[in-house]
């Protein structure tokens, strides 16, 4: 069996849009990589690689097919994702954060949903969708982070968050 790993290419005479699979072929452009991708059962995000870029300099594990560079672990991951999002709603979020009165981390309140859906650890992606909804309580001026970020990469504007920290505005 071929491995298929695909990566972007610099200095080709196709462009600066060019990525090579290690099984030898040479594609033109992203849609063409993803495709072929696709076809080799291969991530569409990462493109086989199993990690992904999220800062100029700053690589982790695809958060799209948690790290393994294979398509079926990125639709099961899609699909738990899609799930996530209709088991777990803002006003369910709004309710467990409106029970404290003093700041919180995220992880407290992704414990507090799992517990209160019954979910074993790794059945859903809880704390990215919690994170979500903290972001988009934030953004509507209900709670406010109060943690310092916890790295900061000096190429680009990023700060990253272990498990930030936010109190309710009401309590402030």
């Amino acid at each position: 069996m071929t491995e298929h790993t695909i990566s972007p290419q610099t200095g080709s005479l196709l462009g600066d849009d060019t990525y090579a699979c290690t099984c030898g072929a040479v594609l033109a452009g992203r849609m063409t990589a993803e495709l072929h991708a696709s076809e080799n059962n291969r991530c569409t995000v990462c493109l086989g690689t199993a990690q992904e870029e999220i800062a100029p300099g700053l690589v982790r594990g695809c958060s799209s097919c948690a790290g393994t560079g294979r398509r079926r672990e990125q639709i099961t991951w899609q699909l738990a994702h899609s799930e996530a999002e209709q088991v777990i709603t803002l006003a369910m979020v709004r309710g467990v954060v409106a029970q404290i009165d003093r700041p919180f981390h995220l992880s407290e309140i992704a414990d507090a949903v799992r517990a209160g859906l019954r979910l074993v650890p790794g059945r859903l992606p809880v704390g990215p969708r919690v994170r979500d909804l903290l972001l988009h309580l934030q953004a509507m001026g209900e709670v406010v982070m109060v943690s310092a970020p916890d790295e900061l990469i000096d190429d680009v504007p990023t700060f990253l968050y272990n498990d930030p920290q936010f109190q309710r505005v009401g309590t402030l």
